[in-house]
């Protein structure tokens, strides 16, 4: 059975999931939804989709079967609920929505519709995160995480320079935490559960733009931060800290190495003043996974799968940042 995808924009992420999706057998690219018919047909041509749409309810009429949604945040919940409505499964850009009521009314949907509503993180499926989860034992007792995702914007320059573009844009909601502290904070609720409270701490341009931010999540053990930045570059991997020793991850969104340094005492057979490289294969394009399991999950029919509270709990926290944002910025 293959599956007939819709394409719901034309920017850079779409170019990546088009370029991971024609590798998967079971999918077939279908159409594309543009707002301007040439940029559309330009996309369709590079990856030989066959029809191009202007009207987003023709797009829907077409004979999809699902639809990859990446436009922009805050249209993600109207254009979903109306995929859904239509029969079409969904499988939607980060952030899913821009607060938990979207994100509660979507999942609404996606049962009621009896349709899958999964959330594009391409992270939450790379095997990376279920090796580092099989390693978790050997750290011993978890006392600290720290997942780091700062990454300088392309668009920032131009910000200084007096030029907004989207990425900076605040009405468009795609704020720092959204665009990449997501990455970190989903894959801490991935791994260890929604936390007992949260704190956070962001910086703010000139125009209201959230740049950058930290939150403080507390466990009833352990503690677990997300850094993450617009606007600064990091060279710091993330760690999750145990009482025997630290698992590392060099990219919280695309991992290529993982390590494991076992404390002196508790090495595993390991030489002191060593680590030890986890045996995983990276590919280069890991959005391959979140189509694998887009695919398994329409095939199972399992409408009220468990990513759904993933995604749930992760938004809970963003709109926790923004509402600390906003007490900040009025002290």
């Amino acid at each position: 059975m293959k599956i007939k995808i819709g394409i719901i924009g034309t920017n850079k992420i779409s170019h990546k999931f088009c370029e991971a999706a024609i590798q998967n057998p079971q999918t077939e690219l279908f159409a594309v939804y543009s707002r301007a018919q040439q940029t559309g047909e330009c996309f369709a041509q590079k990856y030989n989709i066959k029809h191009v749409f202007t009207d987003y309810t023709d797009f829907l009429d077409s004979g999809l079967d699902a639809v990859y949604i990446a436009s922009p945040n805050y249209i993600h919940c109207e254009q979903a609920i109306q995929a859904m409505e239509s029969g079409k499964h969904v499988l939607c850009e980060k952030v899913m929505a821009i607060n938990e009521q979207e994100a509660e009314a979507m999942i609404a949907c996606a049962k009621k519709n009896h349709v899958i509503l999964l959330e594009a993180m391409k992270s939450d499926f790379d095997p990376a995160f279920e090796l580092v989860k099989e390693q978790l034992p050997r750290i011993g007792t978890l006392r600290r995480v720290e997942f780091e995702f700062c990454q300088y914007s392309s668009r920032y320059d131009n910000f200084l320079n007096g030029i907004v573009e989207n990425a900076f844009d605040p009405e468009l909601l795609n704020s720092a935490a959204r665009d990449i502290g997501v990455y970190c904070i989903h894959a801490i609720v991935r791994l260890f559960g929604e936390p007992e409270k949260v704190e956070a701490y962001s910086t703010f341009l000139s125009n209201g733009f959230e740049g950058s931010g930290v939150v403080l999540m507390k466990y009833p053990d352990f503690l677990a931060q997300a850094v993450y930045s617009k606007i600064t570059a990091s060279v710091n991997p993330s760690v999750i800290q145990g009482e025997k020793g630290s698992i590392l991850l060099n990219h919280i969104g695309s991992p290529t190495e993982i390590e494991i340094r076992l404390r002196k005492g508790d090495r595993d057979g390991l030489e002191d003043g060593t680590c030890e490289k986890l045996p995983y294969k990276p590919v280069e394009n890991n959005m391959i996974y979140e189509i694998q399991k887009f695919y398994d999950l329409i095939k199972e029919e399992n409408v009220e799968h468990p990513y759904l509270d993933i995604s749930l709990n992760t938004i809970r926290i963003i709109d926790q940042i923004h509402k600390s944002d906003k007490i900040a910025r009025k002290s």
